[in-house]
């Protein structure tokens, strides 16, 4: 016996890898997202792009079939590993503001808890994916993350370029800066500080390994475009593992610890914001996802 899915929205098409029509269908769930506010209140992304919602501590679910109604969707095309919801955050002083990312629709916002939304994805550039690079959808948005301090600040980590948005996605700039390539999927921010992030370099789009083959994370303290490598710890040769979108997180200690799963099977924990590594599992299956709580 499965939870119960209640589909309100259309049941047209949206845009398949060669540019034909093709219909929607449900898949599988990417990602759940708690509500702040209340504990039997839980968002759900899931392929193909559907925003669904639960009030009832997960016994039944309804789409929020405003997002895939957007007049935009017919054009959305999935990217290589579907057309997956993957990210969902929840504004801590609004809870009627709600930003999601998929893949390879780009990143949405609403303002009135999931009724419209509103393509946010000013300032993204596409020069090897879209026809028209500064198109309104269809960027490859692979993680988006923000802290709770500065819910109008968001930090992107796109197909290619890590970008920042000073007024809650309305438009980008890219923070690459110095990292040595701006390709990876995670990204996340400190517990404690806003303006500290962290992300994972990948080779390429069709390399899926760290640069010659160095296990590396990289932390800028300034919000982007000044970045640090954190090695100390991990594998800095013939390392040739990936860090998938949802694979690191932080928790909300003092020190603020730092976690990270790979593809080999490894999760790697920090409890000094990254500046040292161990591994404290070795041997799984590929790692996709990453959670942690802390108790008092």
């Amino acid at each position: 016996m499965g939870n119960e899915f209640k589909y309100k929205g259309k049941t047209g098409t949206h845009q398949w890898y060669d540019g034909t029509q093709h219909p929607w269908e449900f898949k599988r769930v990417w990602h759940l997202e708690p509500s702040l506010t209340d504990p039997d209140t839980v968002y759900a992304g899931a392929e193909d792009a559907a925003l669904f919602r639960s009030t009832d501590g997960a016994k039944t679910w309804q789409e929020i079939a405003g997002l895939r109604n957007h007049e935009s969707g017919p054009l959305w095309q999935p990217g290589a590993a579907g057309m997956c919801l993957h990210t969902i955050m929840i504004d801590p002083t609004n809870p009627e503001r709600i930003f999601i990312a998929i893949s390879a629709a780009g990143a949405f916002r609403t303002d009135d808890g999931g009724e419209t939304w509103k393509p946010i994805n000013s300032g993204l550039k596409s020069l090897y994916e879209l026809p028209d690079p500064d198109a309104q959808v269809g960027h490859c948005v692979h993680r988006i993350a923000m802290h709770r301090s500065k819910p109008d600040v968001l930090f992107m980590q796109k197909h290619w370029d890590v970008m920042r948005s000073d007024d809650a996605g309305d438009s980008w700039h890219e923070v690459s800066g110095n990292l040595p390539t701006d390709f990876g999927f995670p990204i996340t921010v400190h517990a404690h500080e806003p303006e500290t992030i962290y992300v994972v370099p990948i080779k390429s789009d069709m390399e899926h390994f760290p640069p010659d083959g160095k296990l590396r994370v990289f932390r800028s303290r300034t919000g982007g475009n000044e970045w640090e490598a954190l090695t100390s710890g991990l594998p800095q040769s013939n390392c040739y593992v990936n860090v998938l979108r949802g694979a690191m997180t932080v928790d909300s200690l003092d020190l603020c610890g730092l976690y990270f799963g790979t593809t080999g099977g490894q999760i790697y924990a920090s409890t000094d914001a990254g500046d040292n590594w161990e591994p404290i599992v070795r041997d799984l299956p590929a790692v996709s996802s990453v959670e942690v709580q802390t108790f008092e």
